[in-house]
């Protein structure tokens, strides 16, 4: 049996410790002699079976050459009579057939006397047969045949021992395979387990990347390492997401924080008076932190609903006109037309932070184009997708700024004059990730940008 390969990713490999080990050998030990013990089982009765069967077709077969035997000794033992038209005639015709085929007869005539008999007849101690001998019709005598330990009881005996030799064999040797199908169908079933051990421990120690991989296994055994990856794949991606969090929010709150340290220190030292527009600007950069919070939160939840979306059938060409429709006045109020271009495209997602991206997108669309310009929404299906398009009219992105606009809090050289905290990209991002899409940007400086939301179709 080919042994179960290994291929996967590639990662540090676990260290299997000598527990994990002995557990699965003993694993692998009880499956193999619990196949044996089926297999024993299984072959004990069919063994009984066929050597009780057999022996009884042995013993009816041979009952029935005796029966045949004897009629034949009955018979020469007539037509010897018949020939010579007496009962003390010599028979030893008859004497012969019965020594020649391992019997030991007796002839008697009508009124049991004793006629001839074989010298071993009183000391055979075999099964008995005795048979009218009859001649033109008429009954002259009797035959009776006893068999000995030779001939046909013989060869019944040695054929049965023969019989129940084979059967001892072959179960024997059935035993044996059933042992070693056991034993690799035990390792075949205990190693990947045995390496879902290893894996486990080594993420207990701290290997956050150590996986399982592709196994060749039972589909089940399959199913559970493929499971066992994915639930790792998840936590080492929360895990990273709290890392990142942690970070983005050192970062973004050095510097306001850093400013009104700095305000306060010299309101304190009286380096600075406290005027109205000294105490404007630490009210502007309190008004920061605040949004910066604001903005976090927004972030935190985006992370969460990632990992945890309610998917349902949904209409992506639905979500874009509700999304539409509720920027319609701030587009009206900041001069700029936004036109629709939709067609029906089921989807199967989150409605309420599918909703969030495209509010995120068009919202991106809003600050970056110019009064008297145009966006455009359209959404459709192609092919096995469905596809949501945001054009604008407005200032472009450089390119060495492009590959950057969907990092958390980037903000380009673009943007330096425009509110905003730089996550508004990096959440649709996300959500559009966790449901299975990609996004996409195409800009050409001073000639607007297309932002492109594909995802599968329902």
């Amino acid at each position: 049996m080919t042994e179960p390969a290994m291929t996967g990713p590639a990662v540090t490999e676990p260290a299997v410790t000598d527990p994990a080990s002995a557990r699965g050998g003993t694993l692998g030990l009880r499956l193999a002699l619990a196949f044996l013990v089926v297999a024993l089982a299984a072959i004990t009765l069919l063994a009984g079976l066929t050597a009780a069967f057999a022996a009884a077709d042995i013993s009816t077969l041979a009952s029935q050459q005796r029966a045949d035997l004897a009629d034949a000794i009955a018979a020469t033992a007539g037509a010897v009579w018949d020939q010579n038209h007496t009962g003390s005639s010599d028979l030893s015709a008859a004497l012969d057939l019965a020594a020649e085929t391992g019997e030991a007869i007796q002839i008697r005539d009508q009124a049991g006397h004793l006629i001839v008999a074989s010298d071993d007849f009183a000391t055979a101690n075999g099964p008995q047969l005795s048979l009218p001998i009859v001649v033109r019709g008429q009954r002259v005598g009797s035959a009776v045949v006893r068999f000995t330990g030779t001939g046909l009881n013989a060869a019944d005996h040695v054929l049965q021992t023969a019989l129940l030799r084979a059967i001892a064999g072959t179960a024997g040797l059935a035993a044996l395979l059933a042992l070693l199908a056991g034993l690799a169908v035990a390792r075949r079933i205990t190693r990947p387990v045995t390496r879902l051990i290893a894996v486990t421990r080594a993420m207990a120690a701290g290997d956050h990347a150590a996986r399982v991989g592709e196994i060749r296994a039972a589909g089940e055994l399959r199913e559970l390492a493929a499971a066992f990856d994915q639930m790792a794949g998840t936590m080492d991606r929360q895990e990273q997401i709290r890392r990142n969090m942690v970070a983005d929010v050192a970062h973004e709150l050095r510097t306001p924080i850093a400013i009104l340290q700095a305000g306060h220190e010299a309101l304190l030292d009286g380096v600075a008076e406290p005027t109205p527009a000294e105490l404007g600007s630490l009210r502007d950069e309190v008004l920061r932190l605040a949004r910066m919070v604001g903005d976090l939160q927004t972030l935190a939840a985006a992370d969460a609903a990632a990992l945890n979306l309610a998917r349902r059938p949904c209409d992506l060409a639905d979500l874009a006109a509700t999304a539409a429709d509720s920027l319609a006045r701030r587009f009206e109020a900041a001069g700029i037309t936004l036109d629709r271009r939709l067609a029906a495209s089921p989807v199967l997602a989150d409605p309420h932070w599918l909703h969030q991206v495209i509010t995120n997108l068009l919202t991106n669309a809003l600050k970056f184009t110019p009064a008297g310009g145009h966006v455009t929404i359209s959404a459709g299906p192609s092919g096995a997708e469905a596809v949501l398009r945001v054009t604008d009219t407005g200032t472009g992105i450089p390119a060495d700024d492009l590959p950057l606009i969907f990092d958390r809090f980037w903000r380009g050289q673009q943007a330096t004059q425009i509110s905003g905290s730089g996550i508004g990209l990096a959440v649709a991002a996300e959500l559009t990730q966790a449901h299975g899409g990609r996004l996409t940007a195409r800009s050409e400086l001073g000639r607007g940008t297309e932002m492109t939301l594909t995802l599968p179709r329902a």
